[in-house]
């Protein structure tokens, strides 16, 4: 018997905020996330290959903003969909000494996102 749930990774993000639904629909819409929210639990989203627990606290957490990078097929893409979704822009896209095509966001939620793709060598 294994000590975590099948396709669970070992450290997992839990967001706390007051609107898990907006929260939810802002992640499909930026990063093609998939996941419900369920009555009585948290919800459990995928992005890409990764899970992370959103919820409300149950009345005794905060909301607790998270800093999470992601990558992406395509930071370009998923960048302006995060500012067309309300996203707004802490730093712009630009490529990384190490290899990252990145641009960094803050939701409306509080939570920081770095979108980045990794860039092919020069």
């Amino acid at each position: 018997m294994s000590y975590k749930p099948d396709g669970w990774a070992t450290v997992t993000p839990r967001l706390f905020t007051q609107d898990v639904q907006g929260l939810v629909d802002f992640l499909k819409r930026v990063f093609d996330a998939y996941g419900d929210v369920p009555a009585g639990r948290p919800a459990e989203i995928t992005i890409g290959d990764s899970r992370l627990m959103i919820s409300d606290g149950g009345g005794i957490r905060a909301p607790l903003p998270a800093f999470l990078y992601v990558y992406v097929p395509d930071a370009d893409e998923t960048y302006r969909r995060a500012i067309a979704a309300g996203a707004e822009t802490i730093e712009p896209l630009s490529n990384t000494p190490y290899g990252d095509r990145r641009a960094m966001v803050r939701d409306r939620w509080g939570n920081t996102w770095q979108i980045a793709t990794r860039s092919p060598p020069a």
